[in-house]
């Protein structure tokens, strides 16, 4: 995958559980597992505005760019 998520890191920098984040933002802790993982497919804009907002993060914090170019083809 060509966007790499860093939402562990920020996640213990600020001290916070998954659980507690799931909490605050109103999704599942499966969906943020998923996430977390990088195995989502795609996250909403209102979603990654929610987590950016309740870890006073920007969006580069958790999310970043590893250069490649994506094969649309992989799973």
């Amino acid at each position: 995958m060509a966007i790499r998520v860093h939402l562990e890191e920020v996640l213990k920098a600020r001290g916070m559980t998954s659980k507690e984040l799931c909490a605050l933002i109103g999704i599942t802790e499966a969906n943020l597992s998923i996430l977390r993982s990088g195995k989502a497919k795609g996250i909403r804009f209102g979603t990654v505005n929610r987590i950016c907002y309740y870890l006073q993060c920007d969006v580069g914090d958790i999310l970043k760019f590893d250069g490649e170019l994506e094969d649309e083809n992989e799973d």
